[in-house]
């Protein structure tokens, strides 16, 4: 399975152990799942880790290190223009277009009106825990 996660999934994943993603992080890593992400989808986490959660840049640095050790970092190559509400969601379809992402992992609403972009399913974590389960 290919997935690319998004801020707000890593935010959950990383900060609540009690929280569904960090429950279907440790699924996709125990199962070799392939999780991509972008510079860019990891600077906006740090910023976010930083400004909502009182990280230090030092703090918010080891996160994205340790994230670094399961999520392969890709640069696409493709740009879109998808969502015009709020245009910075689009580096998260740019990312999964390029390796072939079967989900998008998000809390986005943005994202998740669109349900599918181009065969790549969008849903919340709980959705894809569910099919674990299956």
């Amino acid at each position: 399975m290919k997935v690319t996660v998004d801020t707000n999934f890593l935010i959950s994943a990383t900060q609540w152990d009690y929280s569904v993603a960090h429950k279907l992080l440790k699924k996709f890593i125990l199962s070799d799942a392939k999780i991509f992400i972008t510079q860019d989808i990891l600077d906006e986490t740090a910023e976010v880790l930083e400004r909502d959660f009182e990280y230090s840049k030092n703090e918010a640095k080891n996160i994205i290190e340790k994230i670094l050790l399961f999520a392969k970092l890709i640069e696409p190559k493709q740009k879109v223009e998808i969502i015009k509400d709020d245009p910075d969601d689009n580096k998260v379809i740019e990312c999964a277009i390029e390796p072939s992402s079967h989900y998008i992992v998000t809390y986005d609403g943005h994202l998740l009106k669109l349900k599918e972009y181009k065969g790549i399913k969008i849903m919340k974590p709980e959705g894809i825990l569910r099919s674990f389960s299956h």
